[in-house]
């Protein structure tokens, strides 16, 4: 896999200094990446990869970053097959690439562009995954290793090298300096003079040995008789303008460069962290890391799946299907859903949605299977056997294995289904029941409550209702839910709800309650709590909603050129809404969702006046909750420098509190500790 280059010159530096360093995958095609399966590159890891997808309003989605390994072409390809097959819903796709990668989809009215981002990272190409395989060649075979192994061979092969390096320039410095040192005491001496008079070349290498045998006892190396013939080869102007202070002075030079060498090779180490320092303050501009590492949360596709389908029943026949459509229109659904389907004579069983599938007469109840569901509740009634007690339950269903058939009752032959109902959030309704006349009892009719009920296994026999026949039971009052309100938390590091305490809790949801949000645009919108809600990326605010909670803030009003202060009460809505001025030069300074925000302001100095003091402002006295489109008060007629909030104040006792917060401090002491993300 491709790697950042200043990445591998750190981790290079770290491994040298004994300490090791991880190092993952950085595709020059951006994106973002899970690396929690990378397993260090070796056979058996994965690397998920995504697309950076933006979602640049209701209607529009904007793709910026593609995975490793695609291209624009390949990834619109893989996106309209989607489309084409019902797994999401797109109106027409562009490609702007030009410089950088720009895809835009564009969605049709009605068509959730959070779901979608979802949708397209679980049915196209915006996600795949990647296996790497680090091999390389060792003995002419091929091998596996790690990454990590083999970035500490190249920095150990790369720490050979350089050792190679330096001593190959230590004996091309000590032979220069031998060279040198013969030159001088060749010319010093006068030793040329020496063979003037020699008629053969055997006599010249002769008189030359035997005028440097008395000086070159300092030398290093023996002188050979190639040092000898190159003395000979010493031009004669070159001897005659032979000065010995320069010949000392370069020999001097010379043996500061060995002394140096001789350092680098003793502190070879050091030397290769210098060296690897070099290379990345030299090559580093430019190199940053272009793929964001990530934790994904695992798409389930079923919920993010459009709804292609729709589910059909042939009550007389006992058939269901997305084929049957002259039959009963039962739901939406999409083609990778399972149906989860009741009977009246106590059976249970879920089937993959398909053209046409028998699920037996008598069904009282279908619809789409949702696995591991625990907040869905079932509330049954059923005889055990024709002549049996009555008895009743409450059960989820959270896991199964497909096309097998579940008795719900006791097992007994005749057994019957007297009521049944499906509860999104566990609500128990209270039922009346009716006893046959024959009964010899003298109270037919009387009333129970599911509420009363311990939710148990699917299993469980139930409670006993009644030893006497029972004629029908009806429906005497819809109940609420039962079931504790859940607790969501929010990651900030993937930026999603989850209920498994990751993160930082956001409070206790259940029913109709939202998320406000709040952006640095100087929006703010309120959101459910399903778990695969997407986020904005300039969101400041994130807490559960308050409806009774002020909001503070502070803008500037382009048009007027005036910070505003302004505080008023959030208006329940699905959509986004803007509570700045409507100019584009208008922008959001700060916002506080506390009771007593306070907030410090800096002035700019007058030329020739004294520096004038800082002004702290208490949001609750500097201006009264208004309307969401009211202006608010000027802040100030001087000339601001910097605008910070401080930490806010204390709720005081319900006697001083002022009539704004009143009502809801009686209602909830605690709202001073909402969740806020800065």
């Amino acid at each position: 896999m491709p790697h950042n280059f200043v990445e591998l010159i750190d981790a290079s530096i770290s491994i040298l200094r004994g300490r090791g360093m991880k190092v993952y995958p950085d595709f020059p095609t951006g994106g973002i990446a899970d690396f929690s399966q990378y397993n260090d590159g070796q056979r058996g890891g994965k690397i998920k990869v995504r697309a950076r997808i933006e979602q640049v309003d209701v209607k529009l989605l904007k793709i910026t970053e593609i995975p490793f390994a695609m291209t624009t072409s390949s990834l619109i390809d893989s996106i309209l097959r989607a489309n084409e097959k019902g797994k999401i819903k797109i109106k027409k796709i562009e490609d702007n690439t030009a410089e950088f990668v720009e895809i835009l989809i564009h969605l049709p009215p009605g068509v959730s562009p959070d779901k979608t981002i979802d949708a397209l990272y679980a049915f196209s190409d915006c996600e795949i995954s990647i296996s790497p395989n680090a091999c390389i060649i060792k003995n002419d075979k091929p091998y596996f290793m790690s990454v990590s192994d083999i970035l500490k061979q190249s920095t150990a092969h790369t720490l050979e090298l350089l050792k190679t390096e330096l001593e190959i320039l230590l004996s091309e410095q000590q032979a220069l300096w031998h060279f040198a040192s013969l030159e001088r005491i060749f010319i010093e001496n006068k030793i040329y003079r020496d063979i003037e008079e020699c008629e053969t070349w055997e006599a010249v290498i002769e008189a030359i040995r035997k005028g440097l045998q008395p000086h070159i006892k300092h030398l290093k190396e023996p002188v050979t008789e190639e040092d000898i013939v190159r003395l000979t080869e010493i031009k004669i102007k070159r001897i005659s303008k032979f000065d010995l202070d320069k010949a000392n002075e370069n020999l001097k030079k010379i043996e500061d460069n060995i002394a140096e060498l001789i350092d680098k090779l003793a502190n070879l180490v050091d030397y290769a962290i210098d060296y690897f320092k070099g290379l990345k303050k030299k090559y580093k501009e430019g190199r940053i890391r272009k793929t964001e590492i990530r934790t994904f949360e695992t798409i389930v596709a079923s919920k993010v799946a459009i709804r292609n389908q729709k589910l059909y029943f042939n009550k007389e026949e006992g058939f269901i299907g997305t084929s049957l459509r002259k039959d009963e229109f039962v739901c939406e659904c999409s083609d990778i859903d399972n149906i989860i389907i009741f009977r009246n004579d106590g059976k249970m069983m879920v089937t993959k949605v398909a053209p046409k599938t028998f699920v037996g007469k008598g069904v009282i109840h279908m619809a789409v299977f949702k696995k591991n569901d625990v907040r869905t509740i079932y509330n049954l009634i059923y005889r055990d056997g024709k002549l049996g007690n009555t008895y009743m339950k409450r059960f989820p269903v959270k896991s199964i294995t497909r096309d097998k058939e579940y008795d719900l009752t006791s097992g007994n032959k005749g057994s019957k289904i007297l009521h049944f109902t499906s509860n999104d959030n566990g609500e128990a309704e209270v039922v009346s029941v009716i006893l046959k006349s024959q009964a010899k009892t003298r109270k037919l009719k009387f009333d129970v409550d599911f509420a009363d009920l311990a939710i148990k296994g699917r299993r469980s026999r139930g409670n006993l209702v009644s030893k006497h026949p029972v004629s029908k039971v009806e429906l005497k009052s819809k109940g609420v839910s039962t079931l504790a309100a859940q607790k969501i938390w929010f990651d900030d590091t993937v930026q999603r709800l989850n209920i498994d305490g990751r993160g930082e809790l956001i409070g206790e949801f259940a029913g109709d309650d939202k998320i406000l949000i709040i952006s640095q645009s100087g929006e703010y919108q309120l959101l459910g709590f399903d778990l695969s809600t997407h986020f904005p990326e300039d969101m400041i605010v994130l807490e559960k909603f308050d409806s009774k909670k002020p909001v503070s803030a502070i803008y500037w009003d382009g048009d007027k050129s005036k910070y505003y202060v302004k505080r008023f009460l959030v208006e329940p809505t699905d959509k986004k809404v803007s509570f700045i001025s409507d100019s584009d030069s208008s922008y959001l300074e700060v916002v506080s969702t506390d009771y007593l925000p306070v907030a410090e302001i800096e002035f700019v100095k007058e030329r020739n006046k004294d520096q004038r003091p800082n002004l702290k402002i208490n949001f609750e006295e500097f201006i009264s909750v208004k309307g969401l489109k009211a202006q608010g008060n000027r802040l100030t007629i001087h000339k601001v420098k910097t605008i910070n909030m401080l930490a806010s104040l204390e709720l005081p006792s319900k006697k001083e509190l002022s009539e704004d917060v009143k009502d809801d401090y009686n209602n909830n002491q605690n709202v001073k500790d909402s969740h806020k993300l800065f």
